[in-house]
């Protein structure tokens, strides 16, 4: 007999039979795998990705890891060590004898990786190269044959050596990716269903999506009965009319095109579920830029469906734990619930990336609907190797893609520029129509916007307004614009934590329904891009024209003004950020002059002039392009590399965890933990609501100052509590390098 694991001591549980193992883990990796047409390759992978704990070896360290009573028939004790001995390249060794350099190499990437991640072909110890090619690692394979390895199990399984993923280096790439996700999802349920089988059991009680659409039908039918008929509403349900008919469309990539405040959170969601029933598609993955709005999405979709965990999952680093059960935590390991919310950067790094905990959930992505909400705001860097993803999932994984958003980017391929090569359909029939009848801003300039207006030349005019909100592209900006404003002005940033800027949006939202208070914001950019606010009057910052319509997005919203709401352009006495807000500033001012510069027609010129001047910068990590880490001809992939690259978030941030609500509490109550070893994880994710992310030098300025301490490793507890400011959050002058992408998230 040869095992897997070894039970937990007191436990009672049977040794975990190591071929029942392969067997399980293989009909789970085939399951998955079957969603993408690689059912036998899944098979394949489970097999033998364990092969390596038949070398007597392992055998005899579970044995002596289970302790002196434990009783393991037929083991020897050979180099009983204390640590595992190597298991992983084992099945990668036989994966390449038996299929040689083209499969076996593609096999061997994904069984060598199960623990460790996808490995880089060359370039250093851990490379698959060098670990498949030194004879003390060959000898692993003669040492499980020895063990009893079965041959039969690996004869049972004889998938094709020349599938049509191979014709391609990046396509192939890609496809071990995949295949590597089903086999680490697939080994981590197996096990955890030895382990804790009462957890894993909670993994089988999910709905369907399809069962979930009678309450979306009856919400929707109640709000349309209660809406009041207004040029807004009819808007509405003309949208929602609209997506209904484009579900019956066959799955590729569609278009929703609708102005800000129409209901595409809502009308998407019935298009996504109705398309799903109808082609047989798993799940709907929202995919949102900014962290600060994906609660609000979340929240929309709990008031559907009830606020059950197993229905909608979110998957950011804000997470709110007094939210999260078990049961969602569940979820947002491998993504397998009927309605995943999560940021740009969780679902493209995860696309990319290399460690086994963040490509478990690939697979889960196959046969769904993602809507990709505020398109526009794509990171421009890695616009080469994103597109070519979308493509990929959309042309043989299954996955419808919606590109949803007011200002529709100009992704389409053309000479130049490498977009997406899938034809889009619009979902919205004559979007610039419903645009001009949905008008509900009227644009103003300062000047001719070649003129900067000081800020307190500029506080003058907003203190004239008695509810207004100003929006700025730095930080520091917004910080000295609040300092020369009236009392009782509020600021937002994310130098505010998450809970710091809920409770500010919340008293926004208060201030706005009482006709006579007045409600004055400054506020950064975060406030963009599905922020439920609505203003009267809104002053933007020249930026992006996306930018610019995302503003006009806050103001008069619901269209109840009697006469249009002002949108009021201004340039600031700094510019924005270097950078691609600088760029984007620049190609849109001249594009801003008229009474209307929000046409579709000027975003294909914005968008196309922005792409334009980025040709050749749009794969800065190097994937497909440069370096090729994922696209070399001779199957020489560098994953782990590329996945170092692949940073939407250029930098690492280092969380400082601030003195705001159950900050200084949860600060006392990690340190406890940490000397105690237990409970930490937990209190870290409640953590995430009270932490601002700072650059590493910001991070090095407060501890040689003293105003901060690391509390434990990776995480600074802000003990100078004057540097957090109770309207401004963390003080800007601590600052350094001010980088524009910390916005994106």
């Amino acid at each position: 007999m040869a095992y897997a694991h070894a039970p937990q001591p007191g436990s009672g549980r049977p040794w975990h039979d190591l071929r029942e193992h392969l067997e399980r883990t293989a009909d789970l990796a085939a399951n998955h795998a079957s969603r993408f047409d690689a059912e036998e390759w899944g098979r394949l992978v489970g097999i033998l990705h364990d092969i390596g704990k038949y070398d007597p070896n392992f055998q005899a360290y579970l044995r002596s890891a289970a302790g002196p009573d434990a009783h393991l028939e037929g083991v020897g004790l050979e180099a009983s060590a204390r640590r595992g001995p190597e298991h992983a390249i084992t099945g990668a060794l036989l994966a390449r004898e038996l299929f040689g350099e083209g499969a076996g190499r593609a096999l061997a990437y994904a069984i060598a990786g199960h623990h460790a991640g996808l490995p880089d072909w060359t370039g250093g110890p851990g490379a698959l190269r060098s670990r498949l090619e030194t004879a003390g690692q060959r000898k692993l394979l003669e040492r499980a044959r020895a063990g009893g390895l079965p041959d039969d199990l690996v004869q049972a399984v004889r998938p094709p050596i020349d599938p049509d993923y191979v014709r391609e280096p990046a396509r192939q790439a890609f496809w071990i990716r995949m295949l590597f996700s089903t086999l680490v999802d697939a080994d981590f349920l197996d096990t955890e269903a030895y382990f804790e089988p009462e957890q894993a059991a909670l993994r089988s009680r999910r709905p369907s999506l399809a069962s979930l659409r009678p309450a979306l039908d009856a919400h929707l039918d109640r709000l349309l009965a209660e809406a009041p008929d207004t040029p807004v509403n009819r808007i509405r349900r003309a949208l929602l009319d609209a997506c209904r008919r484009a579900a019956t469309l066959p799955p590729g990539l569609f278009t929703l095109t609708a102005p800000t405040g129409s209901g595409k959170t809502l009308a998407s969601l019935a298009f996504a579920m109705e398309h799903s029933e109808r082609h047989g598609l798993r799940r709907v993955i929202y995919v949102i830029p900014y962290t600060s709005i994906i609660e609000q999405t979340a929240d929309v979709f709990r008031t559907v469906f009830g606020d059950r965990g197993d229905v909608v999952v979110e998957h950011h680093s804000n997470l709110d734990p007094e939210r999260e059960t078990l049961v969602t935590r569940l979820a947002t390991e491998n993504w397998d619930a009927p309605v995943i919310v999560t940021t740009t950067v969780q679902f493209f790094e995860s696309i990319f990336a290399a460690k086994p905990s963040k490509c478990r959930k690939l697979h889960n992505v196959c046969g769904s609907v993602v809507i990709l909400d505020e398109a526009q705001l794509l990171p421009v860097g890695h616009l080469r190797p994103i597109l070519w993803a979308l493509d990929e999932l959309m042309a043989r994984y299954r996955v419808s893609i919606v590109l949803s958003t007011a200002t529709q980017p100009a992704l389409g391929e053309r000479a130049g520029f490498p977009g997406l090569r899938a034809e889009a359909r619009e979902i919205v029939p004559e979007p610039e129509q419903w645009r001009r009848a949905l008008r509900r801003v009227r644009v103003e300039r300062l000047h001719d916007l070649r003129r900067s207006v000081e800020w307190p030349e500029l506080a003058e005019m907003l203190r004239a307004e008695p509810k207004v909100l100003v929006i700025v592209d730095r930080r520091d900006s917004a910080q000295e614009l609040h300092a020369h404003m009236p009392a009782g002005t509020l600021h937002l940033s994310a130098l505010m934590c998450p809970a710091h800027r809920s409770e500010v949006l919340e008293r926004i939202r208060a201030a706005l329904q009482e006709r006579d208070a007045p409600v004055r914001v400054v506020s950064t950019q975060l406030v963009e891009a599905g922020v439920d606010l609505d203003f009267p009057v809104v002053f933007r910052a020249v930026a992006g024209l996306d930018s610019v319509a995302q503003a006009a997005g806050r103001c008069n919203r619901e269209g109840l003004l009697p006469q249009p709401g002002r949108l009021v352009l201004f340039r600031a006495p700094l510019e924005p950020p270097a950078g691609i807000l600088r760029l984007a500033a620049q190609i849109a001012t001249p594009l801003l002059d008229g009474e209307d510069p929000l046409t579709l027609a000027n975003f294909e010129r914005y968008f196309r002039a922005l792409y334009w001047s980025r040709t050749g910068r749009l794969d800065e990590a190097g994937l497909l392009e440069g370096q090729r880490l994922l696209a070399r001809p001779d199957g020489a992939f560098a994953f782990r590399t590329a996945a170092r690259a692949f940073r939407i978030i250029g930098q690492d941030q280092i969380p400082v965890l601030v003195p705001y609500g159950e900050g200084p509490r949860l600060a006392r109550e990690i340190e406890a933990a940490a000397a105690a070893g237990a409970g930490l994880g937990r209190l870290l994710r409640r953590a995430q609501r009270f932490v601002v992310s700072v650059y590493p030098k910001t991070a090095a300025a407060l501890l040689a100052a003293g105003a901060g301490r690391e509390l434990v490793p990776g995480l600074i507890e802000l003990v100078d509590r004057r540097l957090y400011d109770r309207d401004l959050g963390l003080r800007s002058r601590l600052l350094i390098d001010y980088d524009p992408n910390e916005l994106v998230v």
